[in-house]
């Protein structure tokens, strides 16, 4: 079995930008890439798991959205860093249009997207996290036995007044969290 760091993509990999599709708009998080690099350097094997109800909205398209991962993990892998996978899920059980608009197993905080990255990765639940800045990611990668890192980039200092009293560590960035596994 493999651990791994399972990544929501917007707020925590990227600047937070709504409905973020165009390669133009694409900005990482400060130090996400050097983030990364302490992952891999560890042996974590890592892969995103992301809403995108933009797809659901009509806003734009999973081919769209296709382009903007190939770039991600093509600019990723110039520093050596692989992502193994990007999931999405493209539903919303009330703004989607046509066949998006459902209430889906992989829209987070369900756990599909994280279910099939762990069987398709032999992933061990025990040594492995989920990282983001919404409830969302944190429900998700308790519910599959992650642990769930809370980042206060993206919509994370918003997130930070929902946590409740759930006991799950907090950090800065993407980046303070590598750091505190080094």
């Amino acid at each position: 079995m493999k651990k791994a760091i399972l990544l929501d993509r917007d707020g925590t990999i990227n600047v937070e930008k709504d409905y973020l599709y165009k390669i133009e708009d694409f900005e990482f998080e400060k130090n996400v890439v050097e983030a990364l690099k302490i992952f891999s350097s560890l042996g974590y094997t890592m892969a995103v798991v992301t809403n995108q109800s933009g797809i659901a909205r009509g806003y734009y398209t999973e081919d769209d959205l296709q382009k903007l991962n190939e770039y991600i993990k093509k600019e990723l892998e110039k520093h050596g860093v692989v992502i193994e996978k990007f999931y999405y899920c493209p539903h919303h059980p009330e703004n989607g249009i046509g066949k998006y608009k459902t209430d889906c197993m992989c829209r987070k905080p369900n756990t599909g997207m994280l279910d099939a990255a762990i069987k398709e990765f032999d992933i061990d639940r025990a040594s492995s996290f989920m990282v983001g800045d919404t409830i969302a990611d944190i429900e998700a990668g308790t519910r599959v036995g992650l642990t769930p890192i809370l980042v206060k980039t993206g919509h994370g200092i918003e997130t930070l007044e929902k946590i409740g009293d759930r006991k799950i560590d907090i950090f800065d960035s993407l980046y303070e969290f590598a750091l505190s596994l080094k």
